[in-house]
């Protein structure tokens, strides 16, 4: 076989593939084997008549037809793992010669993946959510402990917003009892809005003894339902001083305020530590996606789209949920639920676009030693030798593409060491507090392009 590649206009390339006769007789003769399995001559079992015998009765013309449709996979597979092209849409494939006899030609026109350069990557800007912790933020975890420790104490004035009031309630329709609405003695918090829209505001404003009638629509019903409410008890919380005595009392492992403060302060900021690490990967992919201003091939938006879709169906189908139910649930069509779905496969292509590009500028490769070590990491995953793991890429013509996706890893690893990390003020992070050493790998491989990460699983399954 002999292939030569020519660029073309829009991000294409022209793959012009040549295969001699003589060479092409290999697939006429796996054609004829193809056939021979439908076709049922006297004396032979099916799949076992000769090709001879099979040229004799049905011609070649049926057998070549069917090896120039199987064949191209082939040599087109070939031709671009030659010359390196990698292609992001199907081909458009013509024959050129060779339909009825002598040398096969073939023209294939393919959408490749382009190479873009981002500018700005090295001084890439990250906000992230503050990890600092103000006495404000405190002071509600403060104020907490003192309600849960708090008193309640009768007071002789009207009802005010978070009082505790002790209530006779009546709840009816047409004078019928409604079930959950009739109490006596019932301890209410007023602004917990546990009852109906209203219902709070009513308690306004009252004063023991005092009774009010109304009308509105209970919590979780459609139907309105008739009020009588009594009041028998106003009562207000007493919050307690918080004094280091109190705090020696009623919090024994500290010993002082300062001592409990400062423990809040330190959980609160381990909080929040994790919570950024959790989502610091998809920040900086968000950051770098932004920095891409080149228009992206809808192919590639229509590629990870579509395995995204499959995606997300078969974790339905995981949990025994039909797409149907799930669409009916979050009151969405078809069509909203994948448009949702569209702007993470957008930004997923441009990361997928930018990480190749930080990889180029920062002359980042992969090696056979780290392509081992991931063949190695693979088979521990799924159980598999890693010998197993390197014959399914070999022979599913993927290792360039395992290759590719460990550039991105290694990529996006510079880019975590090399990024600014801020918070919403505009003060820096430091790095080690937000990418611990031990998450770079982690974060890496969670922010690469999904599409590919789920192509290379697929394959070492084969």
């Amino acid at each position: 076989m002999k292939s030569t590649v020519e660029a073309l206009e829009g991000n294409k390339v022209k793959v012009s593939i040549e295969v001699e006769e003589s060479e092409f007789d290999r697939n006429i003769d796996a054609a004829f084997k193809k056939i021979a399995r439908d076709v049922r001559l006297p004396g032979f079992r099916p799949g076992k008549a000769p090709r001879r015998v099979l040229e004799a009765r049905i011609g070649i013309e049926a057998a070549r037809q069917q090896a120039l449709n199987d064949a191209i996979p082939e040599y087109l597979s070939q031709a671009v793992r030659e010359h390196d092209v990698d292609i992001v849409a199907t081909p458009d494939v013509q024959l050129v010669s060779g339909e009825e006899g002598g040398t096969v030609r073939w023209d294939a026109t393919v959408e490749v993946r382009p190479e873009i350069t981002v500018a700005g990557y090295a001084g890439l800007r990250v906000e992230l959510p503050t990890i600092e912790v103000s006495d404000d933020d405190i002071d509600p975890l403060v104020e907490n402990e003192r309600r849960r420790h708090a008193k309640l104490v009768d007071v002789d004035r009207v009802t005010q917003l978070g009082d505790f009031v002790t209530l006779d309630l009546e709840g009816t329709r047409d004078g019928e009892p409604v079930a959950g609405l009739n109490v006596e003695d019932w301890s209410y918090e007023i602004g917990r809005g546990w009852v109906a829209p209203g219902f709070d505001d009513q308690l306004l404003g009252l004063k023991k003894g005092e009774e009010v009638r109304f009308t509105a629509t209970p919590n979780g019903t459609e139907e309105a339902a008739d009020f009588h409410i009594k009041v028998i008890r106003v009562q207000e919380q007493e919050l307690p001083d918080v004094t280091d005595e109190w705090v020696s009392e009623h919090l024994a492992e500290f010993e002082s305020m300062d001592a409990w403060r400062d423990a809040l302060r330190t959980r609160l900021h381990d909080m929040r530590v994790q919570q950024v690490r959790s989502t610091v990967g998809d920040k900086v992919t968000e950051a770098l996606a932004d920095l891409v201003d080149v228009e992206i091939p809808q192919s590639m938006v229509d590629y990870d789209l579509q395995s995204r879709v499959q995606n997300t169906i078969e974790q339905f189908r995981q949990q025994s949920i039909s797409l149907d139910q799930w669409l009916s649930a979050t009151g969405q069509d078809t069509e909203s639920f994948i448009e949702s779905l569209r702007e993470r496969s957008v930004i997923a292509v441009k990361t997928d676009l930018a990480l190749r590009a930080v990889a180029t500028a920062e002359n980042i490769s992969v090696d056979d030693l780290e392509i081992d070590t991931e063949y190695e990491n693979i088979a521990m995953r799924i159980g598999e030798t890693p010998a197993k793991v390197r014959r399914a890429y070999d022979q599913n013509g993927a290792v360039s593409e395992l290759a590719s996706f460990l550039r991105k890893q290694k990529a996006f690893d510079w880019l975590m060491h090399n990024c600014q990390f801020v918070d919403v003020n505009g003060t820096e992070i430091p790095r080690d507090t937000v990418v611990p050493e031990h998450d770079h790998d982690h974060s890496a491989e969670a922010n690469s392009t999904d599409s590919e990460n789920t192509d290379s699983e697929n394959k070492d399954s084969q």
